[in-house]
């Protein structure tokens, strides 16, 4: 059984596409992502989530009163 690391942190363990893309291409990513952990983080009635959640809760309870009733 081998014993290795899940995440390998050593440059040769790197992708090779990601390897031959510039440099530029990849910073431009990187600030990306900095900018979007700066954004303000979501109120909780935007989280999809709970918008998922509440529509099937209410289609299921739509649909089963129909039937009872």
């Amino acid at each position: 059984m081998r014993k290795r690391s899940l995440v390998l942190r050593e440059e040769g363990a790197r992708h090779p596409f990601r390897l031959s893309l510039p440099r530029e291409i990849l910073q431009v990513a990187e600030e990306q992502v900095l900018a979007e952990a700066e954004s303000s983080p979501e109120k909780f009635w935007q989280n999809e989530d709970l918008h998922l959640f509440l529509l099937s809760f209410v289609a299921f309870f739509t649909a089963f009163s129909i039937f009872i009733f």
